[in-house]
């Protein structure tokens, strides 16, 4: 059957340096992958950077806004990392995107590299599980002045400094205090995100259906603040009371050098994340895997 998406967009993960043998096995695999939809009667096209990383010189190119607006599929070759970034820049266009995992965990980059013929075949003619995810619109505001902007697919962060000592933080849900907590920071993550560095800190997993945040506090001075799941429709504000050298993270983006009175807000972006699975796929079937649950049972 051809397929049903007729222009399919094509990233690579392209961080190791040109000429080695990372690059060159990436190289290899971006025009396998191209080559097989192309049998299929995909029109294909290299995400730009990716091409010029990998020195793919054959398939025409485009960058990710304009693969936002010509391309009706995107197919990610890499880690979570590389599915996060492209993620947030497609989401305001829709685009859904299939991930096919060459990095190590993952959780939304599920196809594996060596499966990656047989699982995409029947997605390619519409035999898919589609799956939502959330986004957070963060912003620092300093003296009613938004200072820094940015989307994030799994958390916003609020971190203390290097130095020795923790961050003091006041914290608001829709205005009304709720906390003034003293830790090494407050993670603010999506369902997406709480695999991720909320999970290492203590966090709940939360699963992709629900509409919550988690907030995981790190290295709490107090015992009793606890994780807690709000409503992502929710706006959550963190203040930056006390501490020096504080910073907020969205993602990989960073925002450094946070000052007193500073107002981290978090709120619901209007963007949602389209994800292809295979048919049949399972989000705890993923957490079992890649969290080497056992396996054990009928």
């Amino acid at each position: 059957m051809p397929s049903k998406f007729r222009h399919v967009a094509l990233f690579g993960k392209y961080q190791a340096p040109a000429g080695s043998a990372d690059a060159l096995a990436a190289r290899q695999t971006l025009d396998e992958i191209a080559q097989f939809l192309t049998a299929r009667g995909c029109r294909v096209t290299l995400e730009r950077d990716s091409a010029t990383h990998t020195d793919l010189t054959q398939y025409p190119t485009l960058t990710v806004p304009e693969i936002g607006r010509h391309c009706d599929l995107g197919l990610v070759v890499g880690g979570d990392g590389t599915m996060l970034g492209i993620g947030r820049q497609l989401a305001s266009d829709g685009v859904p995107l299939i991930g096919i995992n060459q990095g190590r965990l993952g959780f939304v980059t599920d196809i594996p590299l060596d499966a990656y013929a047989a699982t995409l075949a029947p997605m390619l003619e519409g035999a898919y599980e589609e799956d939502h995810r959330s986004l957070i619109q963060g912003r620092v505001m300093r003296d009613g002045e938004c200072v820094f902007d940015a989307l994030a697919m799994n958390d916003v962060v609020v971190n203390r400094g290097t130095t020795a000592g923790m961050v003091e933080l006041r914290v608001e849900i829709d205005g009304h205090f709720v906390s003034n907590q003293r830790a090494d920071g407050l993670i603010v993550a999506t369902p997406t995100g709480s695999t991720a560095y909320a999970l290492s800190a203590g966090g709940p997993l939360l699963h992709p259906s629900i509409p919550g945040w988690v907030l995981v506090p790190i290295a709490p001075h107090t015992l009793s603040n606890r994780p807690i799941v709000v409503a992502n429709a929710a706006e959550i504000t963190i203040e930056v009371v006390a501490g020096r050298g504080a910073s907020a993270n969205f993602d990989m983006q960073s925002m450094a050098s946070l000052l007193h009175g500073d107002r981290i807000t978090v709120r619901r972006s209007q963007h949602h994340v389209r994800f292809l699975h295979p048919k049949g796929w399972s989000y705890f079937d993923t957490l079992r895997k890649k969290l080497h649950w056992n396996e054990g049972g009928s």
